[in-house]
């Protein structure tokens, strides 16, 4: 077996492979007396079949297996043994690869197109300088957070006269022309309605200081802008009626509901975090920085990686790609999308390409070892995201351990989060090898900075 190794140009080369019958004989004996062990054909009991019959009905096939067994040990062989830095994997040159006929051939030559890496430095030093955002926690945001929840934990209680927000109930009867109520006309029976979020400043006003019992007259077309679906809902006719509706109606007001945040208690941090997780408001407020915190720092740890990208790339600047074996190796990897889809996607695959390179050379320079413990963390930290959406922010631990590793079955997300931890980790170990400045920003401060890098 003889293997030549031939570069093209910087990014491509010519691999090709000499095998010989005494590089194959061996392998395709041993596989035909392998299949002739559970060979069945009609007319011989299974393990019976005499080997003639099995060399003449499937010793071609079984060679051709043998033969692109062999050709794709030895490439591998070859390419790690002699560390090619080889994009996707070896394409079949159909050019330069005689005709093959297993029929009348013992030795045979396979030559295959190799997509090279380009060449190029992203290791980091010193003497690359990057910034940290460090987002700082104040007191107006905790505010925010305390009141969140004690909004959370509130409820509706009655009151005797409307004030803004509050909810009012009662019934609502069509007048007519003269404001008397309109005999056969709309009646609705607790009727719902939030003043504070009509359109009309003046119909809101009607509400101002009304008490139960009152009696108000509203046009309801007036009071939602002849908002059809609004409307609709509230005197509980269809949209078409609702459209023409623009009648003025009498409200009896028979209940005032206006929502009560909870105080801060003990039963409030309880309900909210968990019993005696926290025993005071020194306590709770403390938490729930610790809880803003840790939400920053996960954005700042985004932004310092999307920052070491965009520093890395442009420091890398202008590459050559084996551009056309490279379309060539999507186009069979996307063979069911056709061929508009590869030229419509081809460009911008390029700098995703580019970034998974450099980060293979940051890596191996930082020496980042990513171990399924790793991968595990990662998915516990986006579970806590998730739920913390949704106000939940004191799992038991067994629990996101549980959502975690349901996550990293399915292969789709578990790719995903490999590649958050893979950058995650460098981002850690980058942070020590550059130089860094470390800016302390407000959240505003730093939505600003990002909003402006996204453009």
């Amino acid at each position: 077996m003889n293997i030549t190794f031939e570069n093209v140009d910087k990014v491509s080369a010519l691999l090709t492979i000499n095998i010989e019958k005494a590089d194959y004989e061996g392998k395709v004996t041993a596989a035909l007396k392998d299949f002739s062990k559970k060979a069945s054909l009609p007319g011989f009991r299974p393990g019976k079949v005499p080997a003639s019959l099995i060399q003449k009905r499937f010793g071609k096939e079984i060679m051709a297996e043998e033969i692109n067994k062999l050709i794709g040990e030895e490439i591998n062989k070859y390419i790690h043994e002699n560390k090619v830095n080889m994009l996707a994997e070896p394409l079949p040159n159909e050019e330069k690869t005689p005709a093959i006929d297993f029929d009348t051939q013992e030795n045979f030559t396979f030559a295959f197109d190799i997509a090279l890496a380009p060449e190029f430095d992203a290791k980091l030093s010193k003497k690359d300088k990057l910034t940290y955002y460090d987002i700082k926690v104040d007191d107006a945001l905790v505010d925010q957070q305390v009141q969140s929840f004690c909004n959370r934990g509130g409820q509706q209680v009655k009151a005797d006269s409307y004030e803004p927000r509050d909810m009012v109930k009662g019934t609502l009867q069509q007048l007519d022309d003269k404001g008397a109520t309109l005999e056969g006309g709309i009646l609705v029976e607790e009727a719902v309605m939030l003043p504070e979020y009509m359109k009309s400043e003046e119909e809101k006003a009607k509400f101002q200081g009304a008490k139960l019992g009152d009696v108000i007259t509203i046009n309801p077309a007036k009071a939602y802008a002849d908002n059809a679906t609004e409307l609709a809902s509230l005197l509980r006719i269809d949209k078409e009626a609702a459209a023409e509706m623009k009648a003025d109606f009498s409200f009896q007001v028979s209940e005032i509901l206006r929502f009560e945040p909870a105080k801060l208690s003990q039963e409030l941090y309880d309900q909210m975090l968990g019993k005696d997780v926290v025993k005071s408001e020194e306590e709770f407020r403390k938490f729930i920085a610790d809880d803003i915190k840790r939400n920053f720092n996960s954005e700042a740890e985004y932004q310092f990686t999307q920052d070491l990208r965009s520093y890395v790339l442009g420091r890398i600047g202008e590459v050559e790609f084996p551009e056309e074996l490279l379309k060539r190796f999507m186009k069979l990897r996307n063979a069911d999308k056709g061929e508009e889809y590869v030229e419509k996607n081809f460009k911008d695959s390029l700098p995703e390409l580019l970034w998974h390179l450099a980060k293979e050379q940051i890596c191996d320079q930082l020496e980042v070892k990513v171990q399924h413990e790793d991968v595990l963390e990662t998915a516990k930290a986006y579970t806590r995201i998730q739920f913390a959406q949704y106000g939940m922010i004191n799992l038991p631990e067994e629990s996101i351990t549980s959502y975690a590793a349901e996550m990293l079955k399915n292969e789709q997300q578990a790719q995903g989060l490999v590649e958050r931890t893979v950058e995650n980790m460098m981002a850690a170990k980058a942070k020590e090898a550059v130089t860094l400045k470390v800016k302390e920003v407000t959240m505003d401060e730093f939505r600003k900075l990002t909003e402006k890098k996204e453009k």
